[in-house]
């Protein structure tokens, strides 16, 4: 409707409220050691090569963000690791769409690490997938339409 306010892009729009909490390069990283089993804060720092500042920095909007949870391992000094919780575990096909875009497209030599699937030992592929007929879908396949939360956002109620 001309005239009508709306919110913000980034209150709009999925993506940018996803990059909002994840959408820098350690972050990222930072998950990527995660999903790896990296749990420790001098662990994260020695692999990653990261200054502690900004670890500790991207480690607590992580946490804030319900994306991580600090759990204690040892009471004396008390010292805690990082976890992913679902919210964060969700992010794994996120992560996994950009591994294979970057081995596809930026990878010369081909894929630098292979993601097995523990049942077969086979590499796994990145697809997406219709969830009613199991198909793959390209992009020039894929449609939008507002969703059940667009009403909420263009009254300027964001979810």
């Amino acid at each position: 409707m001309p005239g009508e306010l709306l919110p913000p892009l980034e209150d709009r729009c999925s993506i940018a409220r996803t990059l909002e909490a994840v959408g820098d390069r350690w972050t990222l990283l930072i998950l990527r050691d995660l999903f790896r089993g990296v749990r420790r804060f001098e662990r994260l720092h020695e692999d990653l090569g990261i200054a502690r500042n900004l670890l500790t920095d991207r480690l607590r909007r992580l946490e804030d963000a319900e994306i991580i949870q600090r759990v204690p391992y040892q009471q004396r000094p008390l010292r805690h690791e990082y976890r992913l919780t679902a919210s964060g575990r969700d992010l794994s096909p996120a992560l996994i769409a950009l591994m294979s875009w970057g081995d596809r497209w930026q990878a010369e030599d081909g894929p630098p690490t292979l993601l097995i699937h523990d049942a077969c030992e086979t590499p796994i592929q990145y697809t997406v997938r219709c969830p009613s007929c199991d198909e793959p879908v390209a992009a020039h396949h894929i449609r939008s339409r507002p969703g059940p939360g667009r009403h909420s956002l263009s009254t300027g109620v964001a979810r």
